[in-house]
């Protein structure tokens, strides 16, 4: 009789040592599937920065060369500005 106790005491110690190691598994993956969707989530952040800074890129470019054409035109203008006005000062 004593030693069917003790065999039932062990097996409610390895019954209870293994809901409380299932617990623990069950616990450690939960947190590992809310890492990897903190993981995702900042994965997205980031494309989406990235994109948002190749499309800043795209137009900081567009606008230099705009500014560019323009400062060829103004340097263009004055060229022809000022060969007016040598033309006029030798008439």
């Amino acid at each position: 009789m004593r030693k069917l106790m003790i065999a039932g005491f062990a097996l409610a110690t390895a019954v209870t040592a293994g809901c409380a190691n299932q617990a623990a598994i069950d616990e450690a993956n939960a947190t590992a599937m809310s890492a990897e969707e903190t993981a995702d989530k900042a994965l997205n952040t980031a494309n989406n920065a990235a994109r948002d800074a190749n499309s800043a890129q795209q137009t900081a470019e567009e606008a230099l060369a705009a500014a560019r054409a323009a400062q060829k035109s103004a340097d263009e203008a004055n060229e022809r500005a000022k060969r007016m006005l040598q033309r006029s000062a030798q008439k």
